[in-house]
Formats: structure tokens, C-alpha cells, sequence
């Protein structure tokens, strides 16, 4: 979304079952929609949670739609006419209050389906919701997204070991969470699907909250995350360049110099804890694009040619086809 718009608010096999109608934000009919959890949810303490939308645009032909009152977490199925295997777990940001649905979400999917890759947009809870262990609960649903597609692979018509994840902003926080921390043990198993591995093959990060350290962080992600008063310790868990290890996946970064919400040292940094640990790692840094452009940048800027060059380090790496 657009970096003004966010200024103004600033200062979702056999594990896998349909959602019940209404039970999200306005979804249209023609939407494939799987549930993340098939029961409970961790961290579920019964917060009456109203589900809300919020249109930026104002035009219909092209919304740009912010969901709030995520009750119940979701992924939205994004069928290419013409799969090739390959699947990406999209997850829009919106500082962990909102999630951007159109520009970091649908628009995302539509550009992935039209190279023949399957997309799942994750509606995952927001942890200023109301939720135990607010701090867990985003990375839960990612995790368990991973794994829901997985198990249901072959229904899904992807290849279970080519899984990306593509995240922006908070979600390139969440998404990166989930490419150094697939293997926290923060819920109890509900069913067979949580046997799978909920590591990415690979990780796209675009202009991604990284560090909640750092004084080049992002304050509102790290507090809406962790709470205000979060103790250092738990700012470290969730600092993904303190937690680049040899399992770590591939990762694609894209970031933007003059970005004025989310300064461009959080790629940095982390770049550099993916090299020193010896993992495979690509950086994009461009001069101008600001933030949250999405798919949407201005085509007369370099910045806007960063999908092609996501598609050819995934087909490097063995997720994409080449």
C-alpha cells in the first residue's frame, strides 16, 4: 500500500476442511477458501472478534482493501490455469494491525498464477486482537499454513518440496519469522498435517520489518507484535537476523533506499547475517520507491521490476521452473 496511507493509520489433504460462510471479512463467493485451524486455536481465549474491511481505493475496478478482525485465519487459494507445481504462501503486511489484502495479497497472486504458480494468501490473526501469547500466534498460523498446504499437495496441485513464501513489510516480518523459526515447537499438534515440515523452500522479503532491536526498527510492528513493553529477550526471539541458522532457506530481499517507514538497514542487516552464516541470500537495494509498493511501483523506476528478478532467484534455487 501506498507509504501515505500507512502513515495515516500508523502514527489466511486431509487436515484441511472449508470455512464456514461469514466467518471472514467479505469474501466473494467465487473465493476458494481453506481453514488454517479445523477446531480450537492457540492462543484462542474467546475475544468477540467483528471482521471489517476497509477500502482504500474507493474504486471497485481496483480496491486496495485492509482486513481487520481476523476471527478465524484462513488461506485464500489462488489457482493458476495452468499450474506447474510451484506454490507461494503470500502473506500482506500492515504493521501487524491490518492486512494490506490487494496490494500485497491478490495483486501478488495474480502475477504469480499468470507464471503458472500456485498461490495461498494467508489471513493470519493480528495479535492486537485479543489472543494469548500475542507474540505467537502470527507465526502459528504461518506455520501451519505451510503445513495445510503441504497435506493437501496433491488436491492443490503443487509439489509439497516447492514452497515459497512471499512476505511484505510486517508480513516480510512474519514470512521471514517463518523461514528462521519453521521449527519452533509454539503449538500443540491438532492433526496429522503438523507431522510436515513448515520450512519455506525459499523466502521473498519486500521491504521487510526485520529487527525489533535495532534502532533503525520499526516501532508500531514491534508493538503491536510484542506490546509495548516487551522484555529484551523477547525482542530478541523475534529479531530474524538474530536467528539466521544453517537451516535457513534461501532469501530474496528487495528494499528500497529511501523508504521512509521501514529503513532499508533492516535488509541490510539481515543480508548480512545470511552471509556470514554461509546461506544462500540475494539483495536488491534501489534508490527510489519508498514503501509498499507491491506490483503497483512506477514502471519507469528499476524497483519495479523486482518480481522478475524473485522469479529468476526461485528458478536458480530449484522452486520455479526454469
Amino acid at each position: 500500500m501506498a507509504d501515505i496511507s500507512r502513515r495515516m493509520l500508523l502514527q489466511a489433504g486431509s487436515a484441511v476442511a472449508l470455512l464456514p460462510a461469514g466467518s471472514i471479512a467479505q469474501p466473494p463467493a467465487d473465493e476458494e477458501v481453506v481453514q488454517l485451524w479445523p477446531a480450537a486455536m492457540p492462543g484462542d481465549r474467546g475475544t468477540a472478534i467483528h471482521p471489517k474491511t476497509d477500502d482504500q481505493s474507493k474504486n471497485p475496478a481496483h480496491p486496495d482493501r485492509w482486513l481487520t478482525g481476523i476471527a478465524r485465519p484462513v488461506l485464500i487459494v489462488c489457482r493458476s490455469k495452468r499450474p506447474n507445481g510451484a506454490a507461494v504462501l503470500i502473506v500482506p503486511g500492515g504493521s501487524y494491525r491490518f492486512l494490506a489484502y490487494d496490494n500485497e495479497g491478490t495483486s501478488q497472486a495474480r502475477w504469480l498464477n499468470e507464471q503458472g504458480i500456485t498461490a495461498f494468501i494467508l489471513r493470519y490473526r493480528l495479535p492486537t486482537e485479543g489472543w494469548n501469547g500475542r507474540a505467537d500466534v502470527p507465526l502459528q498460523d504461518a506455520q501451519r499454513a505451510m503445513r495445510v498446504i503441504r497435506a493437501g499437495a496433491r488436491g492443490f496441485r503443487v509439489d509439497p518440496a516447492r514452497v515459497a513464501v512471499l512476505g511484505f513489510s510486517a508480513g516480510g516480518h512474519l514470512a521471514g519469522s517463518l523461514a528462521t523459526g519453521h521449527a519452533e515447537r509454539i503449538y500443540a499438534p491438532v492433526d496429522a498435517a503438523d507431522a510436515l515440515s513448515a520450512r519455506p523452500d525459499l523466502a521473498g522479503l519486500i521491504y521487510p520489518v526485520i529487527t525489533m532491536v535495532g534502532s533503525f526498527g520499526h516501532d508500531e510492528s514491534r508493538d503491536d507484535l510484542l506490546g509495548t513493553h516487551a522484555p529484551a529477550a523477547e525482542r530478541q526471539r523475534r529479531s530474524i537476523e538474530l536467528r539466521v541458522d544453517a537451516q535457513t532457506p534461501p532469501v530474496f530481499l528487495v528494499h528500497a533506499s529511501d523508504d521512509g517507514l521501514v529503513p532499508v538497514e533492516n535488509s541490510l542487516s539481515l543480508h548480512a547475517a545470511l552471509i556470514a552464516a554461509k546461506r544462500p541470500a540475494e539483495l536488491h537495494v534501489f534508490d527510489e520507491g519508498g514503501h509498499g509498493f507491491g506490483v503497483r511501483a512506477d514502471k519507469t523506476l528499476p524497483v519495479s521490476h523486482w518480481p522478475t528478478l524473485f522469479t529468476a532467484f526461485a528458478a536458480r534455487k530449484g522452486v520455479f521452473p526454469a
